[in-house]
């Protein structure tokens, strides 16, 4: 990066690219509404992005797309499905943003389970919070690391190779 590009860089966006060639299978980057609470675990480091939610995840996810080492497990809440425009207004229109940006690569989950996800993992692995401006409840988008270069299902066949030659 050029010494007069970084400095039009956000410092989330820095700290982002920092931390992604340390982070590997099990860290979580999560880029969350405004409502989003900071949390208290040691691991957990929540950067105030502010701006455009949208924004912020296309710059995650591209950022982690760009790294072989790693590939992304994206949950939504399940409840944003259910949130009226009425209510929460935009939330139609982030719906169809948040689709076409994620596509139907994203797993829906009720948000306690996935918080569950996060906060067993955040127990002994780094966690990364991006705070955005977004008022439209239950719009975070959860990226649960995975490998890039080995897949469940290659484990799972290794795990059966090991079992049938005990």
């Amino acid at each position: 990066m050029a010494e007069a590009s970084s400095s039009l860089v956000p410092d989330w966006v820095r700290r982002l690219h920092a931390v992604l060639p340390v982070f590997g299978h099990r860290n979580w980057i999560v880029v969350a509404d405004s409502a989003y609470p900071a949390q208290s675990k040691p691991g957990i480091e929540t950067l105030y992005a502010g701006g455009d939610q949208i924004d912020a995840v296309r710059m995650v996810s591209d950022a982690i797309a760009k790294q072989k080492h790693i590939r992304a497990n994206i949950y939504l809440d399940e409840e944003l499905a259910f949130v009226s425009d009425a209510e929460s207004h935009g939330a139609d229109q982030y719906r169809e943003q948040i689709a076409g940006l994620l596509g139907p690569s994203a797993a829906r989950l009720p948000h306690e389970e996935i918080i569950a996800k996060l906060d067993k993992s955040a127990q002994v692995f780094r966690v990364l919070i991006v705070k955005t401006d977004l008022t439209i409840p239950y719009t975070s988008v959860f990226f649960e690391l995975d490998c890039g270069y080995w897949s469940a299902e290659a484990e799972e066949r290794l795990r059966q190779s090991i079992a049938a030659q005990k």
